[in-house]
């Protein structure tokens, strides 16, 4: 039994090293990115839904959108404003790729950032990059 005092000593130097991380960020996170916006969608003001909405829910607004095109048929969505927006992640006018084609300044940033990986390109093209 003379070497519990090691042992001990090993398991709280352990437990130190694997806590360090953890214990020295509490508090501390990156802030959330904010979307990089491209000229069409600052010019036209407005998007489907306001902008709060729209960040913490626009995953569902699709999964509707996808809902009520393939099941439905409908591919127009009229918001509570009276403005028509066609419910395509494919075509360009007046849809969220029309104003939102800048895919790595505006969506994968705010991905990357909650490290979530969604699967709408593997249907979908990717919206092509202006340069």
């Amino acid at each position: 039994m003379s070497d519990k005092k090691y042992i001990i000593a090993g398991l709280v130097v352990f437990c130190a090293v694997v806590a360090s991380p953890f214990v020295l960020n509490v508090g501390k996170k990156a802030p959330a990115p904010e979307p990089v916006l491209t000229e069409k969608a600052k010019a036209a003001g407005y998007c489907v839904l306001p902008k709060d909405e729209m960040k913490a829910g626009h995953m569902q607004v699709l999964d509707m959108w996808r809902d009520t095109v393939v099941r439905d048929g409908n591919r127009i969505y009229k918001n509570s404003s009276g403005k028509s927006f066609n419910m395509s992640l494919s075509s360009g006018e007046n849809s969220c790729i029309g104003c939102h084609s800048n895919k790595a300044e505006f969506c994968d940033r705010c991905h990357n950032y909650a490290s979530v990986r969604p699967y709408c390109w593997d249907c979908h093209n990717e919206p092509k990059e202006k340069k």
